[in-house]
């Protein structure tokens, strides 16, 4: 005796074994063994044999049609056994009762289950609509093959893909049709993706998906502003005290928003007074205003090689823009020096307008103030004297955060950057070096990491809320609770000295401005907005730096291809992790020998991976060389730089 039954979901017949009132022992047609409970079974029958059944049974179901089935079914519920008289009259043998379940059981557009071996046919009109969804299904996938086709058999992308091929990549809709369409034959041709669609011309080049696909992330609607954007006003400045000094900036003759000034006064014989004065974009940009909610979306300038996409509109850039010959509002940071020992014996902060003297070009005057000239008192330029004491007091203020980082910093290393001749990838490049220590670089960088630790501490001692730097065990972070920046060497650090690039730094100007005023602040140490700005400025601070190392990786490669070189030197970081001499390139290199931190070493060059920006290389020779700067604290040197590099307003490359 055989038996048909329901086991896991699943249709089956076997041999009955055995019989314990309801319960069944069954061998199945594959050999295995089997309890079947009473309620699980359809029907004994004695012929054709169960090997032959179900295989029967299929066939049979493949040639009924449910539209016609669906038809002649009664209306209520009814059992498939009488379904399969009436559809097969008396011919409905253990085939055809079969073949009626497997048909109602495997279209349930057509029929509703009710329970086992019950069914309830579909109301018409939940069929019509169940059936289009059907044909709607059907002719998408015979859309999606025809797609997956095209894109493997005649390598041409079709126009629906290619009109939206970075936005498939950066945020895929898994679930459509075209990104499912372009996942099979990116799988077929085993490539990915991003791949398939630079083979198929669908994206231009590697550089347009590095540039477009991070726009589309992060600028997703276009990099320019809004016109119906306010415009700034100089209500409630207008009146504000032009101060008695002459101040000078110092930039990359490519900058366009000049964010700090200085000067320096000699107050007596003993006394200097040096000013730090920060453009005052937080006196015109309100919390919560229209231009406020652009630059909190945005949270910094945007560079690389080429590339600059500003925080703000350039009317508000210009109007704040500490430009020479202009009145502008500041916020200056005064520090009371002593000529002799360079000890800051006070420091005051003032809203105020200052009128900028000259804005001086550092890359056209940097060799005129090398050490040796300022030491020989030699400089020939109309701020040397200035210059010269900034830079002393700069060396000062270094010694002292040295003291307290517990080593020196290594000086004088050359950092690499791109002047870039032409548009896009076609650009001729040209390499161009900046030696990080040097006077003018040090007395930049220095002053500004003098004001944000002052302003920092400020903000403390005036109990008023700020977005602070800190490290600790090799850890940078920024929170709202100010603390020590071992790796700078200095007791609490905010950003604060370029508003019109960083967010931060407008809102802790925003704060310093009230403490000045002696106004309420903008932001409560509680504010949620505060904690809000801290994760987003982190999270997108990092994309922004990511994409700027990416497009210095890229402009590696091109160089490197353009050069025709055949070898290449670098040198170990750590491990296996290398830097590319002469250029702002680091990546990892598997299966490295271990060679001690700093060591030089000779690459062969064995090609180039625009999409992946990696170098592909092998170990050549290990040179005869080490390179101290390797050996160097990297998270301090980062930081300091990050300082010099915003005030002279490069980020590491402003090609505007």
């Amino acid at each position: 005796m055989y038996l048909f039954f329901e086991e896991d979901g699943t249709f089956k017949v076997g041999t009955v074994l055995s019989q314990t009132g309801s319960a069944y022992q069954v061998e199945l047609v594959t050999g295995r063994r089997t309890k079947v409970k009473g309620g699980h079974v359809f029907f004994e029958f004695e012929s054709p044999a169960a090997s032959e059944v179900m295989a029967k049974a299929e066939q049979t179901a493949a040639e009924m049609d449910p539209q016609f089935l669906w038809e002649v079914a009664p209306d209520g519920e009814f059992r498939f056994e009488s379904l399969a008289g009436d559809y097969f009259g008396e011919e409905a043998g253990v085939i055809e009762r079969i073949a009626t379940l497997l048909t109602l059981h495997g279209h349930p557009v057509y029929f509703h289950r009710k329970g086992r071996g019950n069914y309830r046919k579909a109301p018409e009109e939940i069929l019509k609509a169940a059936l289009a969804a059907v044909e709607k299904k059907r002719l998408a996938e015979e859309q999606k093959k025809a797609w997956v086709r095209q894109m493997v058999d005649e390598m041409t992308v079709p126009k629906e893909i290619a009109s939206q091929a970075i936005t498939l990549l950066v945020s895929p809709d898994k679930n459509s049709n075209i990104w499912k369409a372009l996942s099979d034959a990116a799988s077929e041709s085993r490539m990915t993706p991003l791949r398939l669609l630079l083979s198929l011309g669908a994206i231009g080049s590697a550089y347009r998906w590095h540039v477009d696909s991070f726009y589309a992330q992060y600028f997703p609607k276009g990099k320019g502003f809004s016109a119906d954007l306010s415009l700034p006003s100089e209500n409630g400045w207008e009146d504000l005290p032009i101060a008695n000094v002459k101040a000078f900036s110092i930039d990359d003759s490519s900058t366009t928003e000049i964010d700090d000034a200085t000067s320096v006064e000699h107050v007596s014989d003993k006394l200097l007074r040096i000013g730090i004065h920060i453009a005052a974009p937080g006196l015109g940009i309100e919390r919560d205003s229209d231009i406020d909610r652009v630059a909190r979306s945005r949270l910094s300038t945007v560079y690389a090689p080429g590339i600059k996409t500003t925080m703000l509109p350039e009317s508000w850039i210009k109007e704040f823009s500490l430009d020479e010959g202009r009145a502008v509002p500041c916020l200056s940071l005064y520090a009371l020096v002593d000529k002799d020992t360079l000890e800051v014996s006070a420091t005051e902060t003032h809203l105020e307008r200052i009128r900028v003297a000259s804005n001086i070009r550092y890359d056209q005057i940097e060799d005129e103030f090398s050490e040796e000239k300022l030491l020989a008192g030699t400089v020939n330029h109309p701020f040397a004297e200035e210059i010269t004491w900034l830079w002393k007091f700069a060396k000062k203020c270094l010694a002292d955060r040295e003291a307290v980082r517990g080593k020196p910093e290594i000086l004088g290393r050359v950092e690499w950057s791109f002047d870039l001749e032409g548009e896009d990838e076609n650009a001729i490049i040209h390499l161009k070096s900046r030696r990080r220590g040097s006077p003018l670089d040090l007395a930049v960088g220095e002053l500004m990491i003098f004001a944000n630790t002052v302003w920092g501490g400020w903000l403390e001692e005036m109990n008023v809320a700020g977005i602070y730097r800190s490290q600790s065990m090799g850890r940078v972070k920024m929170s709202t609770t100010p603390g020590p920046h071992d790796g700078m060497g200095v007791a609490q650090y905010a950003w604060s000295t370029s508003p019109l690039r960083r967010y931060v730094d407008l809102v802790n100007q925003r704060q310093l401005i009230s403490a000045a005023l002696d106004r309420t602040p903008s932001y409560r140490p509680s504010d949620t907005d505060l904690f809000t700005i801290v994760s987003n400025f982190t999270l997108t601070y990092g994309a922004y730096s990511e994409f700027q190392r990416k497009m210095e990786r890229y402009w590696s490669l091109r160089w490197i291809e353009q050069e025709g070189l055949k070898t290449i030197e670098a040198v170990v970081v750590k491990g296996e992790l290398i830097r590319i001499e002469g250029l702002p390139f680091m990546q990892r290199m598997p299966g490295l020998p271990e060679l001690p931190r700093g060591q030089k070493i000779l690459l062969d060059i064995l090609g180039v991976d625009y999409v992946d920006v990696l170098l592909e290389a092998r170990l050549k020779e290990v040179l005869d060389e080490t390179d101290e700067e390797a050996l160097e604290d990297e998270d301090a040197v980062e930081e300091v730089s990050a300082e010099s590099e915003a005030a002279q307003g490069t980020e590491k490359d402003e090609n505007s």
